[in-house]
């Protein structure tokens, strides 16, 4: 069914190394709520970006890889959409990989509500979705993205020698996480999901403020 007047261009970018026996049939299915959310009744014509600029939903068979750089209109009900396409990445994931998903307010616009002292904000919103074949697998893709961003923001008052501790107590965190979880898998207890919008898999929301769209 064909959207009208949807609040948001949505673009979900990442790429997502494939376990080795995927199949072509496999990866479209784990896709399908995406490709078919903006209306799309077979996984050619929804695999395509809204802008052409950008590849789409593509699979690399040289390199058995998902290769994600696809915008759709849409609503917050897309996040939905993640939840179940994150679900079923999980199954064909060889390791963890991380899916940015950007939510951008079409109905905004700069120049128009520049006379407005700055009291009209957009509704920008962005995502980071994980899949892995395991948790573990996934929080090591988190761990090393929160590295990274905090030795960047540290390395501007500290040698970067000197933040050995830091990364340490990173790693800390999430070795208890990681026990946490094993811990209530074992005593019975439905462990979070390992993609999706909550637990260890889930993204995790940034700023709303405004960045470039993705055109590539």
């Amino acid at each position: 069914m064909a959207r009208y007047q949807t609040p948001f261009e949505i673009h979900v970018h990442g790429d997502v190394l494939l376990r080795a026996g995927v199949t072509v049939d496999e990866l479209w299915e784990a896709l399908k709520p995406m490709w078919q959310y903006g209306g799309a009744t077979n996984v050619m014509d929804g695999r395509v970006s809204s802008y052409e600029e950008e590849p789409g939903l593509v699979l690399d068979q040289s390199s058995n890889k998902l290769q994600l750089c696809w915008t759709v209109a849409g609503d917050e009900d897309f996040r939905q959409v993640m939840e179940d396409t994150c679900m079923g990445l999980n199954d064909l994931a060889e390791r963890g990989a991380a899916i940015e998903v950007s939510f951008y307010d079409t109905e905004f616009d700069d120049e128009d509500r520049s006379g407005e002292d700055g009291a009209a904000e957009s509704r920008d919103d962005f995502l980071m979705c994980f899949v892995g074949p395991t948790p573990a697998a996934i929080m090591q893709v988190q761990r090393d993205m929160l590295v990274q961003d905090v030795v960047h923001i540290m390395e501007r008052h500290f040698d970067a020698a000197e933040l050995g501790p830091v990364v340490q107590a990173i790693d800390g965190l999430f070795d208890d996480r990681l026990n946490d979880l094993v811990s209530s898998m074992q005593l019975g207890k439905p462990p979070r999901g390992p993609g999706g919008n909550s637990g260890p898999g889930g993204p995790n929301r940034g700023p709303g403020g405004r960045k470039p769209r993705h055109l590539h």
